[in-house]
């Protein structure tokens, strides 16, 4: 009987609160990156990925500004706004506030802040609170914020006006934010704690692995909703038994090497095809072995030169038997496939030859 060290028959984060005390600060610059992240809504991902492209215009000295480090801060922030409605030019409603900072303890804060704005961006005029999708104080807002959408105001309540600031404010003097001890100082400075850097810095290693990938624009249908929806996972921990048709989920105990995923939010490898495929109204069996029997079967005579994007990809202990098949991948072309390989990874593009037995393939699409 062989075991399946890949995938599990089944059974984030938490938001932390913190409020972004700062003091006043510049600029910015940096470069365009593409790629997705399953739990950052489109409209402000949009946004990230714009003030990337402009920051460079008020921040030349600025090196290295990327959406990841934008999308960490924000995910820590606000949870990118969801629950939150996004209008097409960036407004956000209901409007972001953090807690009133009066010295009263809640949300952590013991220190009063005097109102600065008259209630103008924070709604009271009985002290100061964080306003926006990026948290940020009405005092630093002033000397901060950025009109990035051309609507002749700088509002924190606007995704792209947003987005634009914390990346000025990020950015300093000319920082160089490809220098971890820079981007660290950086967070740092948006809230003074070791905790929040530590927190962030997570959240930007995540949305990395989520930058870059392959180019999916020349795929149509249904191919391309299954490759964008497995690639839009990069990043996401490896988690035993983790991962159904809805997303990532706990796991359960334990690999033949005793490795719990009970307590790791993600997927394994067979839990990622059924993510992906369910985009696209294909509903798969748990296992590798039980998807190795859905579609047209890709024989391991053939070689990996018989496989297209959006094949799925499977490895066994003695190929050319099923019954030994212990892991699955989604094939993206080129020789890389999308894979949630192992206990303490994350998933990734992976070359097809980076798994052991290779045993063919599976075309459902």
């Amino acid at each position: 009987m062989f075991a399946a060290v890949c995938c599990a028959v089944p059974t984030g984060h938490a938001l932390s609160a913190y409020v972004a005390l700062r003091t006043g600060a510049q600029d910015d610059g940096g470069i365009t990156e593409g790629g997705s992240a399953a739990d950052i809504p489109p409209r402000m991902l949009t946004a990230y990925k714009t003030a990337v492209q402009q920051v460079g215009k008020d921040a030349p000295k600025c090196q290295g500004m990327r959406w990841p480090v934008l999308a960490g801060i924000a995910k820590i922030e606000s949870n990118h706004a969801i629950g939150r409605t996004i209008a097409d030019n960036g407004d956000i409603r209901p409007k972001i506030y953090g807690v009133l900072l009066n010295g009263s303890g809640q949300g952590g804060n013991t220190t009063p802040v005097p109102d600065t704005d008259g209630g103008r961006w924070d709604g009271t005029a009985g002290g100061e609170r964080a306003v926006g999708p990026f948290q940020f104080l009405p005092s630093t807002w002033e000397s901060t914020g950025k009109d990035a959408n051309d609507d002749g105001t700088a509002d924190p309540h606007n995704a792209d006006d947003a987005a634009l600031g914390a990346a000025l404010y990020l950015c300093g003097d000319g920082r160089d934010l490809t220098q971890r001890s820079q981007l660290q100082a950086a967070i740092l400075q948006y809230n003074h704690s070791t905790a929040y850097v530590a927190e962030v810095l997570g959240w930007i290693e995540q949305y990395t692995a989520a930058a870059t990938g392959p180019a999916t624009n020349h795929l149509t249908g249904t191919v391309r909703t299954v490759i964008e929806a497995a690639l839009a996972q990069k990043g996401v921990p490896y988690s035993w038994g983790g991962g159904d048709a809805g997303g990532p989920t706990y796991g359960i105990c334990c690999t033949p090497s005793g490795k719990s995923g009970t307590s790791i939010k993600g997927f394994d490898c067979s839990g990622l095809t059924m993510y992906a495929y369910a985009r696209a109204g294909v509903r798969l069996p748990r296992t590798a072995a039980e998807q190795a029997g859905v579609g047209k079967r890709i024989s391991v005579s053939l070689g990996t030169s018989a496989l297209r994007p959006g094949d799925l990809v499977f490895y066994a202990f003695a190929p050319g038997r099923d019954a030994t098949i212990y892991h699955v991948g989604i094939y993206v072309g080129g020789g890389q496939m999308v894979n949630a390989a192992r206990p303490g990874t994350v998933v990734r593009l992976d070359a097809v030859t980076a798994m052991s037995g290779y045993a063919g393939g599976a075309r459902l699409l």
